[in-house]
């Protein structure tokens, strides 16, 4: 049984990474349909929950049946960090994570996300007195360290769990790789054979298929894993993990279920935000919808390009009409 604080999870949770403007309430529904175990929101800046910014705080809102979940923050400021607790706390989610991971420069730039370790006494200082703060159990997203000159994820880990964090996951990335190159687990499977770490160590980075997440638990004995830009459009990647950890067969995803998902997550998007949002944001999951279909180029150019949502339903009932026997 995994620990975090009082969160029990059983066996090996598989977690939706945190994506801003990907990984909202209506996805993450979705995800947990298909299997993800945990599930955190996507990062909300802590000073515009201090200010009571409405779209902020609406990121906070999820379902009851999304539980567990996490509230992340952001932010360069500690003060600011500590006075939105009390937002996050009203939401009443199972546990705070703090975002020390993102490398964005409007992020990083001002010395928030993975822009803070450039100087890890100060994150450790921040979190500390974050966690100290906290009522909730507090977790942290980081990276491997700034840039290839300064990697100091193995001390740095054992120091946040030393302030009293409760789990830590680490994409295997420094900040000014950003998304290039390739994530080096290398140095997570140090921060976990650590023997002074007893907090859960999650990996991430470029898990792009359940295989390769079976082969990463093995190799690097790390407590859960989180799955990002991989479940865009594919929420069934929870699914088909579990099922490979398991040894159990994988079942056929038809074309049929593939557009009723697809489709209950456009109206979940719709309900939940205005219509011509959720149609535009709806069109970066296209893609892994309906990957691999021969002949779709004609029904992807109307899915992305059509703004009328009785319009893309109709697409919808059309893609699952010409490939109903597959």
């Amino acid at each position: 049984m995994l620990k975090i604080g009082n969160l029990e999870l059983e066996g090996f949770p598989l977690v939706l990474s945190p994506m801003d403007d990907v990984t909202d309430r209506p996805f993450r529904g979705v995800c947990k349909r298909f299997g993800a175990d945990l599930l955190i929101t996507e990062f909300i800046a802590s000073e515009a929950l201090v200010r009571e910014v409405e779209k902020s705080r609406r990121k906070m809102q999820f379902d009851e049946a999304e539980r567990p979940i996490g509230i992340q923050i952001f932010g360069h400021d500690a003060d600011a960090l500590i006075r939105s607790l009390e937002f996050v706390e009203q939401a009443k989610p199972d546990f705070v994570d703090i975002n020390w991971g993102c490398p964005m420069r409007k992020i990083a730039g001002r010395g928030a996300g993975s822009g803070a370790l450039r100087d890890p006494d100060r994150l450790v200082e921040t979190t500390a007195a974050i966690v100290k703060a906290s009522h909730l159990p507090v977790t942290v997203k980081t990276r491997l360290g700034y840039d290839e000159n300064s990697k100091p994820i193995v001390e740095l880990a054992e120091r946040l769990q030393d302030v009293g964090v409760a789990a830590i996951s680490i994409h295997g990335r420094t900040k000014t790789q950003l998304y290039r190159g390739t994530a080096d687990w290398t140095l997570i499977g140090k921060v976990k054979e650590n023997p002074r770490m007893q907090i859960p160590v999650f990996g991430n980075g470029d898990i792009t298929t359940p295989e390769m997440a079976d082969e990463y638990r093995r190799r690097y004995g790390v407590d859960g894993i989180l799955i990002g830009r991989a479940a865009i459009g594919n929420p069934w990647i929870f699914e088909q993990t579990h099922h490979v950890m398991d040894g159990q067969p994988q079942r056929t995803i038809t074309v049929a279920e593939r557009v009723e998902v697809c489709r209950s997550h456009l109206l979940a998007a719709v309900q939940w935000k205005d219509e011509r949002t959720a149609i535009l944001e709806m069109r970066k999951h296209y893609s892994g919808y309906f990957k691999g279909l021969f002949d779709f180029k004609p029904f992807r150019l109307k899915l992305v390009s059509l703004t009328n949502l009785d319009e893309l339903l109709a697409v919808f009932d059309d893609i699952a009409e010409h490939y109903q026997n597959i």
